[in-house]
């Protein structure tokens, strides 16, 4: 074998595997006892510990940098350089669905904190793991301090801990909270996992509160209209039963017409409201005067005091041309039901102040304010509520339904103002009501 021979084998060693070489190397010398053979021999060596030794150094640089993958991988040449683009492809196809993976998750945990219904989330042993905003508004707790602390140790409500620590989540349960003013939430509690719990809260404090004031208008209405109907039937009895002469005849025959008159007056105010509740905000195209308002208001309130009380009507000199955008019957009854009650419930002698004044935002303002006795702070928030009353022998005994006020509340809104009262007891009260700017314009 020549030189070059010996060289092409050496070249052919370094890019075969070791057995290969071996191989190569044992036919080599035993065929051929000659130098160059031998030299052959020490090439094929030489190159087999060259390459030994680069591969060695490769794979050291490549199990470095698979300790830490967060470095640029090294520039390798041959199988090595293909392992660690491979490696290196894997780790960012990783890294990239990672990514993804907490975006989705952090736009499920973005909608979940916008809901209005609230999500908590306990481990095995009932330790809070992740709670959103509204859940810890719902159950007063703060969604970071809170983590990891055990659920009734926080969240005490009786009906609470006992749903949770019943374990029957075929139901849920209705429960009063006190964080704060009173509310009520509708829970609801899922097992996911391995013993894991989703717990739902949903604030039902408006639904509770329609459910009472719905039972309390049919208890209420039902009392109403019971009381003259007894009446009107003691009466038929009555008459059906007794002689009675001209006189207690035409007595007990007022007095029916009085209690028919009131169930009429009850029935027509229910209407009224009914017919206000179901219609939409009216388009402000129909313009009124508010002097000539002003005047009818005053023709009502001096022929329903009858001199009894000094009464003042007051327009501002300003507002003497303005105009408003409402519903003609609806503002009248709304102003009409504050004169009467100014009337109905102030002593003989005290004063009925009426007034109509421009606001510096644009709007306008209707206040009646009386000389009574005033209306206790407790009572001033229900007193829009369809029959309630601060003083419920007075008010029937004064001829009220118990719904004037809860009129005027809706035809109010209905408009976009607001309905206020002040009062103090001693002092008398101010009942003022608002329209806003886009419904008032001066001429």
């Amino acid at each position: 074998m020549d030189s070059n021979q010996s060289w092409l084998l050496v070249r052919v060693s370094s890019r075969i595997g070791y057995a290969s070489v071996g191989s190569l190397a044992g036919w080599v010398v035993g065929h051929y006892t000659s130098f160059p053979v031998t030299l052959a021999v020490v090439g094929c060596a030489a190159a087999l510990i060259i390459q030994s030794t680069v591969d060695t150094w490769r794979g050291q640089l490549l199990l470095e940098w698979l300790r830490a993958p967060d470095m640029t991988p090294p520039s390798i040449s041959s199988i090595w350089g293909e392992i660690a683009y491979r490696v290196q492809r894997l780790l960012q196809l990783r890294e990239h669905a990672v990514e993804l993976e907490r975006a989705r998750l952090a736009d499920f945990l973005s909608a979940i904190e916008v809901s209005p219904n609230g999500v908590m989330l306990l481990d095995a042993a009932d330790h809070i793991s992740w709670v959103s905003a509204s859940a810890a508004n719902h159950f007063g707790l703060d969604p970071q301090r809170d983590l990891q602390q055990r659920v009734t140790n926080l969240i005490r409500q009786p009906a609470f801990v006992q749903y949770l620590s019943a374990g029957d989540f075929r139901d849920g349960v209705k429960c009063p909270m006190t964080t704060g003013a009173q509310s009520w939430l509708q829970i609801h509690i899922k097992r996911y996992g391995d013993g894991l719990k989703l717990v739902l809260s949903q604030d039902i404090t408006e639904r509770e509160r329609a459910d009472h004031m719905r039972r309390d208008f049919v208890a209420n209405v039902s009392h109403e209209i019971r009381t003259p109907l007894t009446v009107l039937s003691g009466f038929i009895e009555t008459m059906g039963s007794l002689p009675l002469t001209e006189i207690e005849r035409q007595r007990v025959i007022g007095l029916m017409s009085q209690q028919a008159e009131r169930m009429q007056t009850l029935v027509a105010d229910l209407l009224t409201l009914a017919q206000i509740e179901g219609s939409p905000s009216p388009a402000p195209d129909r313009w009124l005067r508010v002097d000539e308002l002003m005047q009818r208001i005053d023709n009502d309130l001096r022929g329903l005091s009858r001199g009894r009380h000094p009464v003042t009507v007051t327009i501002d000199s300003q507002d003497k041309c303005c105009e408003i955008a409402v519903v003609e019957s609806e503002w009248l009854s709304a102003m009409g039901n504050l004169v009467s009650n100014a009337v109905r419930y102030t002593p003989d002698g005290q004063p009925i102040d009426v007034r109509w004044q421009m606001l510096r935002d644009g709007r306008a303002e209707f206040s009646v304010k009386d000389g009574g006795v005033g209306i206790a702070s407790e009572h001033i928030p229900r007193l829009t509520e369809r029959f309630y009353r601060a003083d419920s022998s007075r008010s029937r005994n004064t001829g009220g339904t118990g719904l004037g006020l809860s009129i005027v509340k809706h035809v109010v809104q209905r408009h976009g103002g607001d309905f206020k009262v002040s009062s103090e007891l001693g002092r008398g009260s101010t009942f003022s009501l608002t329209l806003p700017a886009v419904r008032v314009r001066l001429v």
